[in-house]
């Protein structure tokens, strides 16, 4: 059962990333179902393979939900865009796998998931800047009157996007450096 939950949630992942640059209203809910359904996994011995709480997880699922309405809310020419959505995700992938690097420098669980959200949060901004500078971000660059407004429709939701998928890499990659 382990291995099928962890299959699914990887599915999902991948649907959530699939998901951002055309639906990026699906992509934070994608991605807080797959951390939902990777909490269920179990050890052999019946121990919680992710130890995820249930107060962690009706967290995520405020601040996913808080995500969706404000996409929602959004103005519709700005939903449907997706120009530069790859350079955010990319650079907050890269931010993500730095602030796990982090982890070397802490064994403080809390401060090592505030670090990969922080390197994430870095990686996406840099991300929105190197797109400014093709000439396709033209019309979103800083001084624009668009920059911060797109940043955060589209940077937010690839912001929570990442941070869920980074929860559980920060566990694995906390269990092997207990090992």
């Amino acid at each position: 059962m382990t291995i099928f939950l962890i299959i699914i949630s990887v599915l999902l992942w991948i649907g959530a990333f699939a998901a951002l640059p055309k639906r990026i209203l699906l992509a934070p809910a994608l991605s807080y179902c797959a951390m939902a359904v990777i909490s269920w996994a179990k050890t052999a011995e019946g121990y919680d393979l992710f130890p995820l709480t249930n107060s962690f997880l009706f967290s995520w699922m405020a601040i996913t939900l808080v995500v969706m309405i404000i996409i929602t809310l959004q103005n519709v020419d700005i939903r449907q865009q997706s120009r530069g959505i790859w350079y955010m995700a990319i650079g907050g992938i890269a931010g993500m796998l730095v602030g796990l690097a982090c982890l070397s420098i802490t064994s403080v669980m809390t401060l090592a998931y505030a670090l990969m959200i922080i390197g994430a949060a870095i990686g996406i901004i840099i991300g929105f800047l190197l797109f400014n500078n093709t000439p396709a971000g033209t019309m979103v660059r800083p001084g624009s009157g668009h920059f911060f407004r797109y940043l955060l429709a589209k940077g937010f939701p690839t912001l929570i996007t990442i941070a869920q998928l980074g929860i559980i890499l920060v566990i694995i990659t906390y269990r092997a450096t207990l090992s």
